[in-house]
């Protein structure tokens, strides 16, 4: 099989998730043999920096990069997702901030866009990262643990699990074939407690979020008074809470949404390996850190062919 890139261009605009940055973005062509490549229009010499684990320097509710000069690109993984699983090898991507719009919290509107436009097979081999044998990555004292095993093709399943919730009960996805089963996961929005919100903000994340992008999950109801606080803080009339726990009445996509959006993540996070994986991946417990950590490891103990 030829490697692959974009038939044309698309562009996207919006704000970024953690930064609050409107960002203009642009997916381009690019030659065979160049990767995922991200470039700041915005800066002087516009420095590209390669979608490598090896350039991830922050994994705090996203995945970040960091070039060599010190510029950042931040939230890359629902637009790495995209791209792994619609096929494309080469792609320069263009924008004028420091991080990938939000949008709607999933990878939809990127793969919407690639799948209208298409891809053009170039005058080159596709290379693979082959797992040979098994390979492990566990953190015990959180649970957490993923292992890849040989496969001659990719496939994933995640389990995620949150203690002290009853809001959000342990929940599983998979995926056998990118090319037929992605629908079943693109749509899927990232998530949040409404508890863990005033801590992000504190840390400086989570400035752009809103819930237009983002499912944000109730544990144990609000009061009227805690509503109204609520309802204020977003600039909204009101605030509810649907049956399932979510916060402003939106129901939930499926019953495993949150688990299908930690497969997305996990499939844009292992996507920085720089190939397309052939082997199934296992994944207990995963995050940000611990995905792009495993892609590390996958990089340097397994053979690209």
């Amino acid at each position: 099989m030829n490697q692959t890139t974009l038939s044309g261009s698309a562009a996207f605009e919006g704000k970024g998730l953690h930064t609050g940055a409107y960002v203009h973005l642009s997916i381009k062509p690019a030659p065979a043999d160049y990767g995922f490549r991200f470039v700041r229009v915005d800066l002087p010499g516009q420095p590209e920096i390669k979608a490598e684990a090896t350039r991830v320097s922050f994994t705090q509710r996203g995945t970040v990069l960091t070039g060599d000069s010190k510029e950042t690109i931040s939230t890359i993984e629902h637009l790495m997702s995209s791209l792994r699983a619609c096929g494309v090898d080469n792609c320069r991507i263009e924008l004028d901030g420091p991080e990938v719009p939000i949008i709607d919290g999933s990878a939809k509107p990127f793969t919407d866009a690639i799948l209208a436009m298409g891809l053009k097979e170039q005058n080159a081999t596709r290379k693979y990262l082959e797992i040979t044998h098994k390979a492990v990555y566990e953190e015990k004292d959180k649970g957490l643990r993923i292992v890849a095993m040989p496969d001659d093709h990719f496939s994933a399943t995640v389990c995620i699990a949150f203690d002290g919730t009853k809001t959000l009960p342990n929940q599983w996805a998979q995926i056998e074939d990118l090319d037929s089963e992605y629908k079943e996961v693109y749509d899927c929005r990232t998530f949040v407690f409404l508890h863990e919100i005033a801590p992000l903000l504190n840390m400086g994340l989570i400035k752009g979020g809103d819930l237009d992008n983002a499912i944000v999950f109730v544990e144990g109801g609000l009061t009227s008074e805690q509503k109204a606080e609520l309802a204020n803080k977003l600039g909204r009339a009101d605030v509810t809470i649907h049956p399932s726990g979510v916060l402003n009445d939106r129901d939930l996509k499926y019953a495993n949404e949150p688990a299908r959006h930690k497969l997305l993540d996990l499939i844009g996070d292992l996507a920085l390996v720089g190939y397309p994986i052939k082997g199934r991946i296992i994944a207990t417990r995963s995050g940000h850190g611990s995905n792009t950590a495993f892609a590390r490891q996958l990089m340097s103990e397994f053979p690209v062919k």
